[in-house]
């Protein structure tokens, strides 16, 4: 995917570089988005700071307790023999949020203008009038489930105490990361298909299916992470409406 996006904006220039590496006469006391650990997000796949990469796969439910017990012990054994074959880390996310009916609601209002009869107009808006209202007052609420794959740079130096803190004092951002980011973004990214696809075959065969987040998905999620009250009243259809150029996540 061509689109990138980053969470401080683009240079426009070669690499994409962070407006806190270009906006040093800004005053930072008014943002918090230098404390955060994300530089952009490109090509399906969150950039760290650090030079690490992460995907995140957005796995389907699978309703264990209607399987049978042979079935059970066959989807634990399959697992147990998937997790004892990695040889890296991952994340397992369960993330809770409110229903969010929107889509539904909007196909509701669109079924409603083509209706020829004013009596089955009136009822279709008023339907998905009590539908908005009955999931904003009863907090319904919807679990998703996702899988973060890390691939992270080697560190080449042994850090001491005082050297890791100094760097997580030092949150700001430099064209030299940016740089070195956009050098390594290649081959790392290589590693890190390699290990969703390991992930997916192992758990496929025990009937867990998934998929892999694309950009735009991405910066859904982490607007939605950063931004939890906002994100439920100021929703986005598509990057371009969070900035007309290459969409800031914050």
């Amino acid at each position: 995917m061509a689109t990138s996006t980053n969470t401080a904006g683009d240079t426009g220039q070669g690499a994409a570089v962070p407006s806190s590496v270009r906006g040093k006469k800004k005053s930072y006391s008014v943002s918090t988005q230098r404390y955060l650990p994300i530089a952009e997000i490109k090509e399906d796949t969150v950039v760290l700071k650090n030079g690490g990469l992460r995907a995140v796969l957005k796995v389907n439910a699978l309703n264990f307790n209607l399987k049978s017990e042979i079935e059970q012990q066959g989807i634990i054994a399959g697992y147990q023999g998937f997790i004892n074959t990695l040889i890296f880390p991952i994340q397992i996310l369960m993330r809770s949020t409110r229903l969010n009916i929107d889509p539904y609601i909007q196909k509701l209002k669109e079924k409603a203008e083509t209706q020829t009869s004013p009596l089955m107009k009136d009822q279709t808006l008023d339907y998905a009038d009590f539908m908005d209202k009955l999931v904003d007052i009863a907090d319904i609420m919807q679990k998703n489930f996702y899988i973060v794959v890390p691939v992270d740079a080697p560190s080449k130096t042994k850090r001491g105490l005082i050297q890791r803190f100094l760097e997580w004092i030092n949150v700001d951002d430099t064209r030299a990361k940016a740089l070195q980011r956009s050098r390594e973004f290649r081959a790392y990214a290589k590693i890190l298909r390699d290990r969703i696809t390991l992930i997916q075959s192992g758990l496929e065969n025990v009937g867990i299916t998934m998929r892999r987040l694309k950009t735009e998905e991405l910066v859904q999620l982490y607007y939605g992470i950063y931004n939890p009250m906002t994100s439920q009243k100021q929703k986005f259809k598509n990057l371009a409406e969070l900035n007309p150029d290459k969409a800031a996540l914050f």
